[in-house]
């Protein structure tokens, strides 16, 4: 079953992608001439940035795709973290652009002289960008929420942040054919602050993966309940989560009455195994001790203890 929905959620997130790489290259295109066309710095930089929402995804679609790969004898537990490389290089992609950016803007501010006032069809440019960016955003965030992927959900706040910079592409565009001209570069730098903070966010995001980061309270919670469910599970001594690219590890102690025979013990301890996996789906593997009632260990790795 498990097996089946993997293949399912990476044919959603290849399909997911394919879509965004159409629609960013038709984008990159058609702001890059308008913006050339209507002599609009904030409408160039803007098409850059749509231009590398393509190189993001197509990083996404190879962290994906290795992310996929079964487990093999140099990776006994998979290859999910690929996903988190994924992310993290769209993170930097996404930084270096608004840099550039924002570099491109304050050059443009320093040089001073006369500045070009941007034409209507600049303005008009940024308003279909806005709608379809938005869109995107709205179509990638919801697939990514379904299948659970980090990478994915890293390219759709790209799409967001491509939005917002659209946004202001159109203040400093409409300012600049108001009558003042220096709008125009200045909003390639409040397009830099976007794409920075979403880039600082995606980073985040990927480095917790990457470090072994518990799972949120709510998913523990969840866990706790599947597990104090199974009949002969007495209470929790232990239990430790931590998150493996979209997937994620549970280690669990419980106790049990301690004259039930090794037989019964490894039934529950299997049943509890089972009702993790099957209450969050999420879990790739969930590791179960089983400790006679009273005589729990102490642990010598820091842990969320729970008691029943």
């Amino acid at each position: 079953m498990k097996q089946g929905n993997q293949n399912r959620n990476y044919r959603t997130a290849m399909q997911v992608s394919i879509v965004s790489i159409a629609v960013n290259a038709v984008l990159t295109l058609f702001k890059l001439f308008v913006g050339i066309a209507a002599q609009s710095g904030a409408m160039v930089s803007d098409a850059v940035h749509s231009a590398s929402d393509v190189f993001s995804t197509l990083i996404v679609i190879a962290g994906v795709t290795v992310a996929e790969k079964r487990p093999d004898s140099g990776h006994p537990y998979g290859h999910e973290r690929m996903e988190c490389v994924a992310s993290l290089l769209l993170a930097v992609i996404l930084a270096a652009t608004g840099i550039g950016i924002g570099a491109a803007g304050m050059k443009r501010i320093a040089e001073g002289g006369l500045l070009a006032v941007p034409g209507m069809a600049a303005l008009l440019a940024a308003v279909i960008s806005i709608a379809v960016k938005e869109w995107m955003f709205r179509f990638t965030k919801r697939a990514a929420g379904r299948i659970k992927s980090g990478a994915l959900m890293a390219d759709a706040w790209h799409h967001r942040s491509d939005a917002l910079s659209s946004v202001g592409a159109f203040a400093g565009i409409l300012g600049a054919r108001l009558g003042f001209p220096v709008l125009d570069p200045a909003a390639g730098l409040v397009i830099c602050i976007f794409i920075e903070k979403a880039a600082l966010e995606i980073f985040r995001d990927a480095s917790d993966k990457l470090v072994d980061k518990a799972c949120p309270a709510e998913t523990a919670e969840k866990i706790r309940a599947a597990i104090l469910g199974i009949h002969g599970v007495e209470q929790i001594d232990l239990l430790n989560t931590r998150l493996f690219g979209s997937r994620i590890y549970v280690d669990v102690e419980i106790s049990m009455d301690g004259s039930k025979s090794l037989t019964d013990s490894h039934r529950t301890a299997e049943a509890v195994h089972l009702a993790v996996e099957n209450a969050i789906p999420e879990v790739k593997h969930c590791m179960v001790h089983v400790n006679p009632l009273g005589k729990e260990k102490e642990s010598k790795i820091p842990s969320e203890k729970i008691s029943g």
